[in-house]
C-alpha cells in the first residue's frame, strides 16, 4: 500500500496501524506530515531529513518517501536514495497525488517497494523538469505532469 495525504493524518493518530498492516507499505509525507507522524517540529525534520526518514523506515518496517527539495527515499534496511530531479514548480496541489499514483503503479507491477519509490521519484522529477521547460514553473499544475508522462516515458527529456 501507498499511504499519502489524509491517510497519513489518520495514521498519525495510531502508528500501530502501520506495524499491523500486511504486505509492502510505503508512506509519502512532506515535512509537515512527517512532523505529525514523529512528534517532531517541521524545522527538526528539515534539518535532518535523511536520518529521520531512515529511522522511521527502520522502526516501522516501511519505505519512507520524504517529499520536498531532493526527496528522500529510505528503506527499512537503512538504504537511502536522494532524488535530484524535479523543480520548484512541482510544489503545487496534486503533484504528490501524481507521485503516489506512479509509485502504486510500479508496486502493482511487482517491483519491490524501495525500487518502486526510487524509480517513481526520479521519473516524477524528470516529468516535472520536462513540464517546466514546456509550460514554465510558475503555471505548472498537476495535470501538466500527467500530460507529460508519455513523452518522458518514451525517453524524451528535452523539447
Amino acid at each position: 500500500m501507498v499511504i499519502d495525504a489524509d491517510a497519513l493524518n489518520i495514521l498519525s493518530l495510531d502508528l500501530n496501524i502501520l506495524r499491523r498492516a500486511q504486505g509492502p507499505r510505503i508512506i509519502t509525507p512532506h515535512s509537515g506530515e512527517m512532523a505529525r507522524l514523529t512528534g517532531l517540529t517541521r524545522q527538526a525534520i528539515e534539518s535532518n531529513r535523511i536520518k529521520i526518514a531512515r529511522d522511521f523506515a527502520g522502526r516501522f518496517d516501511c519505505v519512507v518517501v520524504l517529499k520536498g527539495h531532493h526527496t528522500i527515499v529510505a528503506s527499512p534496511s537503512g538504504k537511502t536514495y536522494v532524488n535530484k530531479t524535479g523543480n520548484s514548480g512541482m510544489a503545487t496541489a496534486g503533484s504528490g497525488d501524481v507521485l503516489t499514483g506512479m509509485i502504486a503503479a510500479l508496486l502493482g507491477q511487482g517491483i519491490k517497494p524501495f525500487e518502486s519509490a526510487k524509480i517513481a521519484c526520479h521519473w516524477h522529477g524528470l516529468v516535472g523538469d520536462y513540464a517546466a521547460k514546456k509550460i514554465g514553473k510558475l503555471s505548472l499544475i498537476a495535470t501538466d505532469l500527467i500530460d507529460c508522462l508519455g513523452n518522458v516515458s518514451k525517453g524524451k527529456t528535452s523539447l
